[in-house]
């Protein structure tokens, strides 16, 4: 049996099946990493900055293919209006989430040529006594990322109501009802340079746009395929390995019995 395993015809079988497993088990690895990097958010490309108008119409809603854009703006800031969104690292956090060890986003509303109000996030400040709060004057042109308004919810679950000029989120509707007698634009810009009148400010960090991932079926049918080839293979290679240990040994059973057979 051995002497038959180790035949130049199957020994060539043996080699030809080993390279045969491992390349359709890389192949079935590699499709299953394609599977599973297609579930994970992937940047998409980030275009040079534009200007907000192009991007988002005045009195409309924030677009979905606008969030993380970057525009570019131009006004004046109204100091009278400034807030300070409490309880917020130096980091955009979905969800308006917040965190109760963070310092303050220093929100300033800026003026358009229309006469609205464009909300913008001018840098972070730790404390609300920062210089960094001041607040530039004359005609600024800033350039950031277009983020869309938060939700409320954090608000309503705070127990404790906020100091006179600071607030929870930056959300449209409540700013309506603080900024009174104007309009607002819809969403926020956080500045991507900190916005100061020479006082330093840190900046709030913003990650370019993405699109969320959503698993490639294909690619885990195309890995399973692979391993069903490198099964089949193994099935062949044993049916001529067996078929070839069975010829053998039916050509070995005559030849014994020649020789035990009487000498005539």
């Amino acid at each position: 049996m051995l002497r038959t395993l180790f035949s130049p015809r199957l020994v060539g079988l043996h080699l030809v099946t080993i390279g045969v497993l491992i390349s359709f088990t890389l192949l079935g690895r590699w499709q299953l990493g394609v599977f599973e990097d297609s579930a994970r958010p992937h940047a998409l490309r980030d275009p040079a900055p534009v200007a907000l108008s192009t991007l988002v119409e005045p009195g409309k809603r924030v677009p979905v293919e606008a969030i993380s854009r970057q525009v570019t703006v131009r006004g004046t800031f109204d100091a009278s209006r400034q807030l300070l969104v409490a309880e917020r690292e130096p980091t955009v956090e979905s969800g308006g989430g917040a965190s109760k060890d963070g310092g303050y986003w220093l929100l300033t509303p800026m003026e358009l040529a229309d006469g609205s109000l464009l909300p913008v996030v001018r840098g972070w400040v730790a404390t609300p006594s920062d210089p960094g709060t001041a607040v530039p004057e004359g005609t600024v042109s800033v350039s950031g990322r277009v983020q869309p308004s938060e939700p409320t919810d954090f608000a309503k679950r705070r127990t404790a109501p906020l100091p006179a000029g600071q607030v929870a989120t930056v959300s449209t509707a409540e700013l309506i009802n603080v900024w009174h007698g104007v309009r607002v634009q819809d969403g926020f810009v956080v500045a991507t340079a900190p916005v100061s009148s020479g006082a330093a400010t840190r900046l709030v960090a913003v990650p370019p746009p993405s699109e969320g991932g959503g698993f490639t079926w294909r690619n885990l049918a195309y890995a399973a395929q692979w391993w069903i080839f490198a099964a089949f293979a193994v099935f062949m290679w044993f049916h001529f390995v067996r078929d070839a240990v069975r010829t053998a040994r039916a050509g070995a059973a005559p030849a014994r019995e020649l020789r035990a057979s009487p000498q005539g």
